[in-house]
């Protein structure tokens, strides 16, 4: 098993953590953390219990659109539409949101408001990250997706300088001192490339990002000669030039993008989530938008990003166990199977009466979110896709898209009949 000397940095763009992956049904997988919510959840360890819709098993987390694949997103409907900006209230100007109702499947109702607006995807963009390793996975073992897991889970990285000070908190469980830690990435950390790619998901680690970045880079440049040795790995990103390590990013998270029939003007991860990565590796800038993201979800739930196998399992990276953050902590969502990833940057300049705290910026105070929702957890009675950004200024922008969620869940249960 070849040891990876991997490296990360804190980034600028705030994220909280919101653990993902199915508790049960996932021993083959071998994530560590996924083991030790289990074993919370269950009693036998101390910890968070989880609530009624994160506890599907990993076969009951599948895609929900295979007989759909010609689905696509549909002509807004404007009392739809209407009803959604109503719940957005006064500020509605600094909201862009896009809902896709297919609670009925064969009557999809799609409502959208400023649908092509472009803000910064803070960590939304690790989606993207994602798409990108699945889409080098495929490339080079396109007809093996056993080879893909298990690439995905036997290869271990190792973290190495480009960690340091990254502040966001991932959970490490020791098996064999059955102990669980919660804190920031360090140099030497080990875990396989799908633990990394949990980290980035559930825990949102710039740091964890910048790993799978970088070995999705390996990926992308060699294809089966991955996992590359440690000697090689560094070699290639010291005496390769920069201007070249650049067009290997581009290829590796941004061409997948237009592969798999996506629009690069509106959704595109530009570059590492990390200082260092940045230095290393230059990019460009990120954007996205609320359109963009929702014909991202929708295709993945067709099987339509990369193929089936590698859409599924993307959905599954985005299952919402243990603590759910933001738009997903609305109670109306508790029986909820919540799929979600959310990202935000806020600043503040001085202003006279105004204190700065997190997620009320004065200056910018973004705040987005994406989720799937199937109501409740196995039975799919409501059966929504949302994509939601906000640029709405000194207000708690968390508190705000969780009530927007409980807005909108309340909204689709009154069209469907559903009694609270």
């Amino acid at each position: 098993m070849r040891l990876i000397t991997c490296c990360a940095l804190l980034g600028a763009l705030a994220s909280g953590a919101a653990s993902a992956y199915p508790l049960y049904g996932s021993d083959d997988r071998d994530i560590g953390r996924v083991l030790a919510a289990r074993l919370a959840h269950e009693g036998e360890i101390p910890g968070r219990g989880q609530v009624a819709g994160a506890l599907l098993p990993l076969e009951q987390v599948d895609l929900r659109l295979l007989e759909r694949r010609d689905l696509e997103l549909p002509t807004p409907d404007a009392d739809f539409t209407r009803q959604l900006v109503a719940l957005l209230g006064d500020e509605a100007d600094r909201y862009s949101l896009s809902v896709l109702d297919l609670s009925d499947p064969s009557a999809p109702r799609y409502g959208e408001h400023a649908g092509l607006t472009l803000r910064n995807p803070g960590s939304v963009g690790k989606i993207m990250v994602g798409l990108g390793l699945f889409q080098a996975l495929a490339d080079a073992w396109p007809d093996d997706t056993a080879a893909r897991l298990r690439v995905l889970r036997d290869t271990v990285v190792t973290a190495d300088e480009f960690i340091v000070h990254d502040s966001h908190t991932v959970r490490m469980w020791d098996r064999t001192a059955r102990k669980l830690t919660r804190r920031p990435l360090k140099v030497g950390d080990q875990g396989s490339l799908l633990e990394y790619a949990d980290w980035m998901m559930s825990a949102s680690s710039n740091a964890a990002a910048a790993i799978v970045m970088r070995e999705m880079m390996l990926l992308a440049q060699h294809g089966r000669q991955y996992p590359l040795d440690d000697a090689a790995a560094r070699a290639f990103f010291q005496d390769t030039p920069k201007s070249e390590l650049t067009g290997v990013l581009e290829r590796a998270v941004q061409a997948p993008i237009t592969r798999n029939g996506l629009d690069l003007e509106l959704l595109r991860q530009g570059s590492f989530f990390t200082r260092t990565g940045k230095q290393k590796v230059p990019g460009t800038s990120s954007h996205g938008s609320a359109r963009e993201y929702m014909r991202f979800m929708l295709r993945m739930e067709q099987g339509r990003l990369v193929d089936e196998w590698s859409s599924r399992e993307l959905k599954r990276l985005l299952y919402m166990t243990e603590r759910r953050i933001r738009y997903a902590s609305s109670p109306a969502l508790r029986d909820a199977a919540v799929y979600f990833k959310s990202g935000s940057w806020y600043q503040c300049v001085p202003e006279v009466g105004f204190k700065c705290r997190k997620y009320h910026g004065n200056k910018r105070n973004l705040m987005n979110s994406i989720a799937i929702v199937e109501a409740p957890a196995g039975e799919r009675t409501l059966f929504y896709l949302v994509a939601l950004t906000s640029n709405v200024l000194r207000k708690n922008s968390a508190v705000d898209h969780q009530t927007l969620a409980t807005r909108i869940h309340r909204l689709l249960e009154k069209a469907h009949g559903v009694s609270k």
